[in-house]
């Protein structure tokens, strides 16, 4: 996925959202909470109007939705709605010892 910004090291969250999207504040808190407790992880917010061009690539339907990259950019783990940080925790240990293994859901 190309997102216009450098990946992690190991992973990237990466978060669509919209400015009155009131779930999305709190799935920032914790996709930025998650992403600083795992060396190499970064966070990524997207504007979701302002990139309507990976919006309509990668079937974003609502916001918030998180995408799980590898540290290669590949979706490991796609969701919509805010995210329990457990669910971010799991999803991130997917792509941190992903060699290639993709999924739909998180």
């Amino acid at each position: 996925m190309d997102l216009g910004e450098p990946l992690g090291e190991r992973a990237t969250l990466v978060q669509f959202s919209t400015a009155f999207c009131q779930p999305c504040r709190a799935t920032r808190r914790v996709l930025a909470e998650v992403a600083g407790m795992v060396p190499g992880v970064r966070h990524v917010e997207i504007d979701a109007e302002s990139r309507l061009d990976l919006v309509r690539a990668h079937d974003v339907m609502r916001t918030p939705t998180v995408f799980v990259l590898d540290k290669d950019g590949t979706i490991v783990k796609k969701a919509s709605g805010q995210p329990r940080k457990a669910d971010v925790i799991a999803a991130l240990a997917l792509a941190v010892d992903s060699r290639s293994q993709q999924s739909d859901g998180m």
